[in-house]
């Protein structure tokens, strides 16, 4: 019986020295769980990725494809003749195709391969060799920033047709896009965007790509008018767009993808961001009335060719500007990228002789070369610009922009030349004077655009 009492009693103790003894295993459990999670923690890599900006800059990035197709591609049609209309959108298509080939193969790697060579990204990268899906390049995936970067190099061979337009054969054209990238943009893109790069050294302020993209093109495209000569019958026979609604609405569409353009040039949904927005509106706006009123003032009439023209000047000045400057400079920077550009193409062109048959030198390249130079005069630190780090006065700001674009003009014009002579005499660059006075449309793709 006593027995008996002592096992009640003893069975009667342990719940309180099981509540006696429960914080202690708790903490001890906890510290456990503690120290697991925070091995697991250590272990794991830290992930910079912002959904915010990753979204952005694939909407960004589709906005971008959307200028070059249909934007680019419309724009160039309806600006040739009827007989060429199909000849243009087939180059333009071809070569942003091509590009996008090339880039994924050594391109990315030329201009943004990791070299520490201030011109060349080297071939760490060879077909995106080390990129993986969880590769991070700042706030967004590698390969989103790999494929924001393609449209770039897709876009500006595809810029440089509309100067040589009703008259080069589409194979020699090919090969020149693919050796052209490859010697003239993947190294222009390294130096101005890559932080090995020598513009970028010099803290050139090229926000979106005004010597990468409209200089180079712009240079590109006048070596080539020169080299091939002025179109048959320039100067003689109507050579009037054939489509003045297609050019304008292609226009139209180049100013929204521009917004991916220069917007998403801030590679995030940010603050830098919204600025360029806002001034890829005040400067197009600027530049669209100066030109009407010029052509207002001096020809009696404003046109809707000089309507697109504008709208086009006024993007490709603030290109370079687009994060740097304020919306007013904007306007301020498209107005006189236009004014300049409208006397190129109206007066410079004219005395000159030469045939850029759709002012691709007269638009991009001057405008873009003035927008370069003049993003130093406008640049504010309060907006990001005058050399990022703050170290330029306007001065120094103003030579080293200049600098950039001797150096982008000198590198350009001397390989697009020797590509364009070699070229030339190892398969011709020129269609015959037969096909050209037939259209390009039927004699180099077997096509017409229109059927009456």
């Amino acid at each position: 019986m006593m027995q008996s009492k002592w096992k009640l009693s003893g069975l009667a103790a342990l719940p309180t020295a099981l509540l006696t003894a429960l914080p202690a295993w708790a903490q001890e459990a906890t510290e456990a769980v503690t120290e697991a999670a925070a091995e697991v923690v250590e272990a794991a890599p830290v992930s910079g990725l912002d959904t915010g900006d990753t979204a952005w800059m694939i909407t960004a990035t589709a906005l971008v494809m959307f200028m070059i197709l249909p934007g680019l591609a419309l724009f160039y049609g309806g600006l040739v003749r009827a007989k060429n209309m199909l000849s243009v959108l087939v180059q333009v298509t071809a070569i942003a195709a091509m590009m996008m080939i090339i880039w994924v193969f050594y391109g990315y790697s030329f201009a943004f391969g990791g070299s520490d060579s201030a011109y060349f990204g080297g071939f760490d990268k060879i077909f995106l060799k080390g990129v993986t899906a969880q590769s991070e390049s700042g706030t967004i995936p590698e390969y989103l920033f790999i494929a924001f970067q393609m449209t770039f190099a897709a876009l500006t061979p595809a810029l440089i047709v509309g100067a040589f337009a009703e008259r080069i054969k589409f194979g020699a054209l090919m090969v020149f896009s693919v050796l052209w990238a490859t010697l003239v943009y993947f190294p222009i893109a390294h130096m101005a965007w890559d932080p090995n790069g020598l513009f970028f050294g010099w803290e050139v302020l090229d926000f979106a790509g005004g010597t990468v993209v409209h200089i180079n093109a712009g240079v590109a495209g006048l070596v080539g008018a020169l080299v091939l000569g002025k179109r048959t019958g320039y100067g003689k026979d109507n050579m009037a767009p054939h489509s003045l609604p297609l050019a304008i609405t292609g226009a139209g569409m180049l100013w929204v993808g521009w917004f991916g353009f220069n917007a998403g040039s801030a590679l995030g949904a940010s603050t830098s961001a919204t600025l360029a927005m806002l001034n890829t509106f005040t400067a197009t706006a600027g530049a669209t009335v100066a030109w009407l009123v010029l052509e207002k003032l001096f020809r009696s009439k404003s046109s809707a060719l000089g309507a697109a023209s504008g709208i086009i000047a006024g993007l490709v000045a603030v290109t370079p500007a687009a994060g740097a400057v304020g919306p007013v400079g904007a306007i301020i920077l498209g107005a006189a990228g236009s004014a300049v550009a409208y006397y190129f193409v109206s007066v410079v062109k004219v005395k000159a002789g030469y045939d850029d048959s759709l002012d691709v030198f007269g638009i991009h390249g001057v405008a873009g070369i003035l927008g370069a130079i003049g993003t130093g005069i406008l640049a504010s630190p309060s907006f990001g610009g005058q050399g990022f780090g703050g170290e330029h006065t306007m001065a120094s700001q103003v030579y080293v922009q200049a600098l950039a674009v001797i150096i982008t003009i000198i590198w350009c014009a001397l390989v697009s030349y020797v590509l364009f002579k070699l070229i030339d005499k190892v398969m011709g660059l020129r269609v015959s004077v037969d096909a050209e006075r037939e259209g390009l449309d039927l004699t180099s793709h077997g096509e017409r655009a229109y059927h009456s």
